[in-house]
């Protein structure tokens, strides 16, 4: 998606109290809750291709508080993975025994949560971007890994992230090798990290990628870091099927 998406009004990530009525707008997408009888609201979902997701949630006081937000991409096209697969557009290239850090861009889809009680139920989940939202595999056939896949390329800074497509991910490289290599892909479990907010951008936990020999093996070596930051930290979104069927017996 383009970063001319930066140039419209959309709402930002944050907690929202409905009283009456609330309308959110993001990229491709509209949301609408409204309060349709006493401690009851509608909940609809309007995206491009005019698909519609409406819910009911009835609630225990007049008014429902709502958090919108960012959280790891692992629920469309499905949940398949949580491991995320950057494939960096300009190889970065590291002489031996050098050092660099790198801003990259990294999907993210959209939370939304009813709050109550000190409590964040995971109401509904989308993507902003669906057309780039794929798999990949790395690795062999037999073997792989399957991964979410994402086209990135490098950025300044935290501040760069295109509000409700991506987040931004700082990449602390590192060469202990006795001769130059470049990286052209970060493949990690995104599970690994946390996602935080702040208005409409949005930052993840830090990697730290180590070029190194294990054995006689070249490896690259990739691990999460907790980043301190004043920014919101995303909760974790729990999709939760439908029921359709209960089979109820009779004592």
């Amino acid at each position: 998606m383009s970063e001319d998406i930066i140039e419209n009004t959309f709402s930002n990530y944050g907690l929202y109290d409905v009283d009456e009525f609330l309308e959110l707008n993001l990229p491709n997408t509209e949301i609408k809750i409204k309060k349709i009888s006493e401690n009851v609201f509608s909940y609809s979902r309007l995206n491009s291709d005019d698909d519609l997701i409406e819910k009911i949630i009835p609630i225990k006081s007049s008014k429902l508080q709502i958090e919108l937000c960012p959280i790891r991409p692992l629920n469309f096209p499905a949940k398949r993975t949580t491991h995320m697969y950057l494939d960096i557009g300009t190889p970065v290239f590291l002489s031996e025994h050098s050092s660099a850090t790198v801003f990259l861009r990294c999907p993210i889809e959209i939370g939304v949560f009813l709050v109550h009680d000190n409590h964040k139920d995971s109401l509904d989940c989308l993507t902003c971007d669906p057309v780039n939202s794929r798999f990949c595999l790395y690795g062999s056939t037999e073997s792989g890994t399957l991964c979410k896949y994402e086209k990135t390329e490098i950025v300044e800074s935290y501040d760069d992230s295109i509000p409700f497509v991506n987040a931004v991910l700082k990449v602390n490289m590192q060469n202990e090798l006795s001769k130059g290599l470049s990286i052209d892909k970060i493949v990690f479990p995104i599970s690994d990290n946390s996602i935080y907010y702040r208005d409409s951008k949005a930052i993840i936990d830090s990697l730290h990628a180590i070029l190194k020999k294990k054995l006689t093996l070249e490896i690259i070596d990739i691990r999460s870091e907790k980043i301190q930051t004043d920014f919101t930290l995303s909760p974790t979104y729990e999709k939760i099927e439908t029921v359709k069927h209960v089979d109820m017996g009779v004592e």
